[in-house]
């Protein structure tokens, strides 16, 4: 085996926990499957979606998040109103000791504004959290083709 191929193998190796890494612990919370959607090149916004699980006794919130793959990030709701989905800004998330905050796709989520390069597939990108009490946490978020199975445990879902 050549010397190229060897660096090559070692290289993918060393890696290879960074892109398949789903989980995070910061202090009590406990950050699970961070993920996007792959989306067309041209697309200027995307989404994040997490769940994070506040295994403490102390509450914390979730103040907001940034990235290098985006110029901005909010958090997000989506809400019905007069029969119509509609989507807003959320400043802050309270997570409450024993509680998990879940988003997913209709329900909270991070909106990733001008994205700085297209969201492929088999790709990762850095996200930090920002929390009242756990400070930052920076995750690995995997963009996938297709959205994870949807928890079947309704504990999971408290907000």
């Amino acid at each position: 085996m050549s010397f190229n191929k060897v660096v090559s193998a070692l290289f993918f190796c060393c890696l290879a926990p960074l892109t398949l890494a789903h989980e995070f612990d910061a202090g009590s919370l406990h950050i699970d499957h961070p993920w996007s959607r792959a989306l067309p090149p041209v697309a200027p916004t995307g989404a994040a979606y997490l769940s994070i699980a506040n295994h403490g006794e102390q509450a914390d919130e979730l103040l907001g998040a940034d990235t290098p793959a985006a110029d901005k990030v909010e958090i997000h709701e989506h809400k019905h109103v007069d029969g119509l989905m509609k989507m807003q800004q959320v400043q802050t998330l309270p997570i409450a000791p024993g509680e998990t905050l879940v988003f997913q796709p209709g329900g909270y989520h991070l909106m990733l504004f001008n994205l700085e390069q297209p969201l492929v597939a088999g790709e990762h990108f850095p996200l930090t959290l920002h929390f009242a009490e756990a400070g930052d946490v920076e995750v690995v978020v995997n963009v996938q083709a297709e959205a994870p199975p949807a928890h079947t445990d309704d504990a999971h879902s408290h907000h």
